[in-house]
């Protein structure tokens, strides 16, 4: 029994070591993104503006103690002039700042990359060698009767342990073979009475290499180059959603501060009204008015409350709905800075290129573009490969063995001692109809690759060319709104003037105040259209360079260079 437990105890002591050498789950972590961030930095210089501090780590949540604070009513919001004093003030760059580190579609778009890079990292491993190994441990009792006299039987016990280790390594060559090689020993002790000790040992290696189907670097290979090429059209495309986004962030930010300004002029019109009303009221009293003047300007002035409380929920509600995209709650205190849409200014910097000479830049610059022109080669790539398949099957076959000593009481090799084989293995192609399908559709994925980048070029300069058209007349809808303004002005004022000396209609005053606050309406409107149209034109054509908090600038001195 002691000598059981002695065993037993051993196999205690290996379990235990095979648990210690175990790794951790953060090791298993750390070693993926290792290897994912290395494979992406590698590639990255390939990719212009492609992001240099990729990490997928996420950052905590926003403190916003930095920012400035609201300390005056808004007079606007009528009884909810004080709703955001004591908010935080975010300025557009924040703004970007905080959606790049929180929006969620974001977050899913890095990992969409990660993931790509981290198939590439198996399709890698997959060319170097592949260990393995394990270890078996049995222990047997036996117990039997032994005659050692006439009439005198012994009760004999017999232990065995036995162990069994094995080692291997098994890797893929890059002309299309797979060489494996293992170790393997099993080491026995018997414990009678005589303590017998045996070891069986050998060392084998195998090498298959296809002659015919399956040959070459280009067809071995294949897996691994469009895994590596993925890997580019995945920064490609990381670095084009990194342009759409901060366009799309930026647009949503204008537009809620154009709900805002709207907000402004609705308010401003239901007081002109209440102020009309307040003047033709008394007239009326005087008797200087009609009531139907006086109905028509009451009613008007409904009209206005309700297309300012309109006006009031439609901004609370988009700004609420830009909250999320940023990835913040709802009820994070936070406005959006009036004097950014003040800022605003017709800028004509896409007029430093001639039509043509933008649609050229657009040809050079666009990443999606480059990504198509990449993927008809990998299609007429295919084509190859998949013809390879239609050939027959010859493979060269080679193994080699060396067996272990006779007698040894330890794992050990006799290369006096070994065996080795080669030949050719031939399967014909009788039946390719699998192949031949193959290969038909490869033909077909490759005439479409084609057909696709033909039809991105036309879009790309279709695109060019309504974006250049969109910013001349987003343009010329400015210069309008702002000569519409000036009228709307001057006609409000002489129809209020009217009134006042009991001259005009309410109905003229009336369609005056409208217009005035739609023409207001408008030329912030026109002042936003073109800012995001011209956003729009610059990432069309792929110049628009993306900094690492999400804010841009423009890459006018590599305009006409190819990537």
């Amino acid at each position: 029994m002691d000598q059981r437990m002695k065993h037993l105890t051993g196999v205690h002591l290996v379990t235990w070591c095979l648990l210690l050498t175990g790794c951790s789950r953060e090791h298993y972590v750390e070693s993926a993104d290792q290897e994912v961030y290395a494979a992406i930095n590698q590639k990255a210089p390939r990719v212009q503006n492609m992001d240099p501090n990729f990490s997928l780590d996420q950052a905590e949540a926003v403190d916003l103690k930095g920012y400035p604070v609201v300390d005056q009513n808004t007079p606007f919001f009528g009884e909810y002039s004080e709703l955001e004093v004591g908010h935080h003030v975010v300025s557009l760059e924040e703004a970007l700042d905080i959606a790049v580190q929180h929006n969620r579609q974001y977050q899913n778009s890095k990992e969409s990359l990660y993931l790509e890079a981290l198939g590439l990292t198996l399709s890698r491993h997959r060319y170097t060698p592949i260990f393995s190994g394990g270890v078996d441990l049995d222990y047997d009792e036996t117990r039997s009767t032994e005659q050692i006299a006439a009439g005198i039987d012994k009760l004999v016990t017999e232990h065995e342990t036995q162990i069994s280790g094995r080692i291997g390594a098994d890797q893929l060559l890059r002309a299309g073979g797979r060489l494996a090689t293992s170790f393997s020993t099993d080491f026995f002790r018997y414990l009678a009475g005589d303590g017998r000790v045996a070891t069986s040992s050998a060392l084998v290696g195998t090498l298959s290499q296809p002659l015919l189907r399956g040959a070459g670097y280009k067809v071995a290979m294949e897996n691994l180059t469009q895994a590596e090429r993925n890997l580019l059209y995945s920064l490609r495309d990381f670095t084009r959603f990194r342009q759409e986004f901060t366009v799309s962030i930026i647009t949503e930010y204008y537009r809620v501060l154009q709900d805002r300004d709207r907000v402004r002029n609705a308010w401003q019109a239901y007081q002109n009204f209440q102020d009309n009303v307040r003047r033709e009221t008394a007239r009326y009293e005087e008797g200087e008015a009609r009531k139907a003047d006086l109905a028509e300007l009451q009613e008007s002035e409904l009209t206005n409350e309700q297309a300012w409380i309109d006006a009031f929920r439609n901004y609370r509600e988009n700004l609420d709905r830009f909250k999320v995209t940023l990835g913040l709650t709802t009820d994070t205190p936070i406005m959006l800075d009036d004097s950014e849409l003040h800022r605003l200014v017709i800028d004509e910097t896409h007029l430093a290129l001639s039509l043509d000479e933008a649609v050229d830049v657009a040809l050079k610059a666009r990443l999606d573009l480059q990504t198509v022109h990449d993927q008809v080669a990998d299609a007429e790539r295919k084509v190859e490969v998949v013809a390879n398949g239609l050939l027959p099957d010859m493979d060269l076959v080679a193994s080699a063995r060396v067996n272990g000593r006779d007698g040894a009481k330890s794992p050990s090799l006799d290369f006096d001692n070994y065996s080795w084989s080669a030949g050719l293995a031939v399967d014909l192609p009788l039946d390719r109809k699998s192949e031949r399908n193959a290969f038909r559709a490869a033909l077909i994925q490759a005439e479409r690759a084609r057909r696709a980048q033909e039809n991105l070029i036309d879009e790309v300069r279709l695109d060019i060319q309504n974006g250049w058209r969109n910013l001349e007349q987003a343009k010329r809808n400015f210069e309008i709104s702002e000569v519409r303004v000036s009228l709307s002005r001057s006609r409000h004022r002489e129809q209020v003037i009217r009134r006042e000396i009991g001259e005009g209609d309410a109905f003229d005053l009336v369609r005056a105040q409208d217009a005035l606050t739609g023409s207001q309406n408008q030329l912030t409107s026109a002042l936003v259209d073109h800012t995001i149209r011209r956003l729009s034109f610059w990432r069309d054509l792929g110049l628009l360079h993306i900094t690492d908090n999400g804010n841009w600038t423009l890459e006018l001195a590599s305009q006409h260079e190819s990537p």
